[in-house]
């Protein structure tokens, strides 16, 4: 190169102009097939079963795949088999996680005050707001194509009984009705809140959310609150 440079000179020639540098490659932009970075497994774990719900809830049980529900959390197979082996078990983590919250719904609604009417009216309302969500979850609850599975229909009465069982504590202790009867009761009221407010969501939103939860409320306490038996 020096001895080009002299050449040029000697020549009367001006120098050759160096070349541009060729510019960087732009940062490649992550489309929506392409896989995530790598996550701590806590929020990679929220992030599969995020994904799963999504493909669930569109398809039902049976009808996702694993392949879907990795393209959808943006991960490969293998990082999905990774934390959860096969599809049932991911569907049973689901179902876990959205019982664990209902339960903690019901019975913070059920702690929330000392007065029973108050009481009546919180679970009501609380229950419809569960179904009402938009996250869909009462439908892997009580709308899957998996119920009649024994783990998840064991989970279902697990969860139908902590709930019924706390409400029948509060009837037994307020009434002094026999366990059985409290018991009877509370399954009762916990039907109550089930039934209707997955008709109510049929329903299409025709009917205000707190007007339709206080309707059953008033039902509900009208009928409980009689209760020690009438002479």
């Amino acid at each position: 190169m020096v001895h080009e440079a002299r050449a040029d000179r000697a020549s009367g020639g001006e120098p050759a102009a160096p070349e541009p540098a060729a510019p960087e490659p732009a940062a490649p932009q992550r489309t929506a097939g392409q896989r995530s970075a790598r996550l701590p497994r806590d929020e990679r774990r929220a992030q599969l079963l995020a994904a799963a719900q999504e493909v669930f809830v569109a398809n039902g049980y049976h009808g996702a795949a694993m392949d879907e529900i990795a393209e959808t959390a943006h991960v490969s197979k293998p990082v999905l088999y990774q934390h959860f082996p096969s599809k049932r078990e991911l569907y049973l983590a689901l179902l876990d996680s959205h019982l664990a919250s209902l339960t903690d719904l019901m019975l913070g609604a059920l702690s929330s005050t000392d007065d029973n009417d108050e009481r009546v009216q919180a679970v009501m309302r609380a229950y419809y707001r569960f179904i009402a969500s938009d996250d869909q979850a009462h439908r892997l609850v009580f709308e899957s194509d998996l119920i009649n599975d024994p783990d998840v229909s064991s989970r279902l009465e697990t969860f139908n009984k902590t709930f019924a069982d706390a409400v029948a504590r509060v009837i037994a202790e307020d009434t002094k009705l026999p366990h059985l009867e409290a018991q009877l009761l509370g399954r009762g009221l916990a039907g109550m809140a089930q039934v209707s407010a997955r008709y109510w969501l049929e329903t299409d939103g025709n009917l205000d959310l707190d007007v339709a939860s206080d309707l059953i409320y008033r039902l509900a306490w009208r009928g409980i609150s009689r209760f020690p038996k009438e002479s």
